[in-house]
């Protein structure tokens, strides 16, 4: 086997929260097969804490001979990274050279945990892999493999969505292009998150109790903060959809629910859960930064803590290595 050129690359897409979502796969109670229109209606922030995918490709000598090797945080998974294995395997027909590449993907938050890094991690493999291989894609056409990559490997439903267009916004319409609107922030704030673990949104998608619920709750959070759409209304609305969905109770997060109820008796804009995840996020002026963190800190060792702010840029953030 001979390699005659290496070409390396990094995109940095920034993580992103969920506040509440309603679940777009029926129309009219027939379900949508095309995972293009298939999606979310919804709400959510990116922040400025980042997932990088790091991709190194090889170029071989040698026809039909194609290598691919996936890593999350230096740990080898291969086929086990769904998302982005999907992407590597849609885009063979766009390819024709044949190729080594290694994919790693590096997130500052952790993973399963409601912080949209299977959105990162889609948004960095096709933006990589479509430079390294000069496929020269249309923007639109990168972003919805991404997003069908999502709907297919149940990993997320509109979080792509937002990551492309960045800042505190609503999702208004389910599936690809998307239908965004930005909600203004004020400055200077601090975005305050506690993670207790894991929970697989996979397993929530396809539980039915729960995705009746999340569809009802949905809906009414987004005709609420449609009507006034400002930071205050997207926290209410999203604590009000973590209340009617009963998910706490459901999935028995008896301590994430007492971390929400503890931080919402502070004089900050709010606290909720993230979506979907053992997560929680405060949202506080700089002032009230350490009384957030004190209440977050007293979990500890159970909890994860991590101080980041609003996302406002919408660019992908391709660097050369």
């Amino acid at each position: 086997m001979i390699f005659n050129k290496i070409k390396k690359i990094a995109v940095e897409i920034p993580h992103r929260i969920s506040g509440f979502f309603e679940i777009v796969d029926q129309i009219n109670g027939v379900k949508i097969k095309d995972p293009v229109r298939i999606g979310s209606r919804g709400a959510g922030f990116c922040v400025n804490a980042k997932g990088k995918t790091e991709i190194e490709a090889q170029f071989i000598d040698k026809s039909n001979d194609t290598e691919t090797e996936i890593y999350i945080n230096d740990e080898k998974l291969n086929q086990k990274a769904e998302t982005s294995y999907f992407i590597v395997d849609y885009l063979k027909n766009y390819i024709k050279e044949s190729y080594k590449i290694r994919i790693n993907h590096f997130f500052e938050l952790p993973v399963g945990c409601g912080y949209g890094a299977s959105g990162s991690g889609a948004l960095g493999t096709i933006f990589g892999l479509d430079y390294l291989f000069n496929l020269k894609l249309p923007y639109l056409e990168k972003g919805k493999i991404a997003h069908i990559a999502e709907v297919v490997n149940r990993t997320g439903l509109g979080t792509v969505c937002g990551q492309l267009n960045g800042g505190m916004g609503i999702l208004k319409a389910p599936g690809f292009p998307c239908v965004y609107e930005r909600i203004k922030v004020p400055q200077n704030l601090k975005i305050i998150c506690g993670s207790f673990g894991v929970i697989h949104t996979k397993s929530i998608l396809t539980d039915p109790i729960l995705s009746i619920k999340i569809k009802e709750a949905g809906k009414k959070a987004l005709k609420r903060l449609k009507i006034n759409p400002n930071i205050k209304t997207f926290i209410d609305t999203s604590l009000e959809f973590v209340k009617e969905t009963e998910i706490l109770d459901i999935l028995d997060l008896s301590k994430t629910k007492e971390l929400i109820d503890n931080l919402n008796k502070l004089s900050i804009i709010g606290a909720s859960m993230n979506q979907l995840g053992r997560s929680v996020y405060a949202i506080c002026r700089i002032k009230r930064e350490k009384e957030v963190l004190n209440v977050l800190e007293s979990y500890k060792p159970e909890i994860k803590v991590f101080i980041t702010s609003i996302h406002e840029n919408s660019s992908i953030n391709l660097k050369n290595k």
